[in-house]
């Protein structure tokens, strides 16, 4: 247990390091930053001395513990690995180098991804008023006690809290591995692709343009500054559609905004080229949008928006759709409705759009049980890394 491990002060065990080197105007220089939560040092751009305003650069080299003042709070620290021996950092990431017969940096590094820990390093971080953080200084940082067994322990729990979260991590792939191809077979059915155009005529699917099958519909709504408005977005690639803040009447400058119902076919006219499509499923029913995302009944006799979501899966399908938008650049590329309503497609008959809303109710059904399954296992690592300081694996 960790009530027979002696506790440390972090200045016992790790030593600053300063590699400070004058910018050189023509070289090149790899700056990097430190992810929140745990996640490390990161690659953020390559630039020439030129381009950055610091007079003095701090090279970094693998296996040095580093931090980020200013994010500490939120979890800023990590190892340099080696792929990234010999980038450059500001003078705001402090870097440490461990004295190897003390401690594993590992083991340190996990050690920062605790709940308590980082409690601790919010209360040295606590600015004048609850809202603010100051930045976190190196006595705070080396003042920090830290419980250590011998080295030998160290690197046990290490391996042993990297064998289970490497678990984790297989878990989470096979889920996402199995909505990934339950959506591959969405967009088959919808386009089946093995069948050329006699069979598809044969089979009793109709070549038509969505002008025939689904009609754009504009419920319009003032808005009234008294009121919240639920409100949604849609995902980019064929990922359908997501909650976001309610709209405050009070804060939005919309003059108006339009309701939608449950069944309707949607998308975002700026990101339609990256698979911005979806369909309103029931929960959404009563939302609203801004004009920005043209809304579509469809004709029961025809279509079903399950089918039109599918179809629209397909990156083919955005890139002929998108042809002939004006923007800025290829990233604001709107599409317009007229766009959508000119496009030709075959169009299955109703009873294999039946069986396509079917395959999408157990998709979605599954979607809601990885959402449900992944923060079990997000929840998982806290609780083990919980249990390794504890001396508990």
């Amino acid at each position: 247990m960790t009530t027979a491990w002696p506790k440390v002060r972090l200045k016992e065990v790790l030593n600053p390091i300063n590699r400070g080197e004058v910018v050189d105007s023509v070289r090149e220089y790899r700056l990097l930053g430190v992810r929140l939560d745990g996640q490390g040092p990161f690659l953020r751009e390559t630039v020439l001395g030129s381009q950055t305003a610091a007079s003095k650069l701090y090279r970094v080299n693998i296996g040095d513990f580093i931090y980020s003042r200013l994010f500490a709070c939120r979890g800023a620290f990590g190892i340099i690995s080696v792929d990234l021996d010999g980038c450059y950092v500001s003078g705001e990431f402090p870097t440490f180098l461990p004295v190897d017969t003390k401690i594993d940096v590992k083991y340190l590094r996990y050690w920062f991804r605790l709940a308590d820990t980082l409690d601790r390093v919010n209360e040295d971080c606590t600015g004048s008023t609850p809202l603010t953080r100051n930045r976190f200084k190196e006595e705070f940082f080396l003042s920090l006690e830290i419980s250590l067994p011998p080295l030998a322990e160290q690197r046990r729990i290490v391996a042993r809290i990297e064998e289970l979260a490497a678990k984790i991590t297989e878990a989470r792939s096979l889920h996402q591995e199995v909505v990934a191809n339950e959506d591959a077979l969405l967009v088959c059915m919808a386009h089946r692709r093995d069948l050329d155009e006699q069979t598809k005529l044969s089979n009793g699917w109709r070549k038509l343009s969505l002008h025939d099958c689904v009609h754009l519909v504009d419920d319009s709504h003032d808005v009234e500054a008294q009121k919240s408005y639920p409100n949604l977005g849609i995902y980019s690639y064929g990922r359908g559609i997501f909650p976001k803040p309610p709209i405050d009447g009070t804060l939005t400058a919309a003059k108006f905004l339009r309701r939608v119902r449950k069944g309707q076919f949607i998308y975002s006219r700026l990101f339609a080229f990256e698979g911005s499509y979806g369909m309103v499923l029931p929960e959404f029913d009563g939302y609203f949008v801004s004009s920005e995302y043209p809304t579509f009944e469809c004709d029961p006799a025809l279509v079903r928006a399950e089918f039109l979501w599918a179809y629209f899966r397909s990156s083919e399908v955005w890139k002929t759709v998108a042809v002939g938008s004006k923007g800025l650049g290829d990233r604001r590329q709107r599409v317009q409705p007229a766009q959508i309503l000119s496009h030709t497609l075959w169009i299955p008959p109703i009873t294999w759009q039946d069986r396509i809303a079917e395959v999408q109710a157990k998709v979605d059904a599954l979607k809601r049980l990885q959402a449900e399954t992944a923060a079990e296992l997000n929840a998982l690592l806290p609780s083990i890394l919980d249990r390794a300081f504890k001396g508990e694996l």
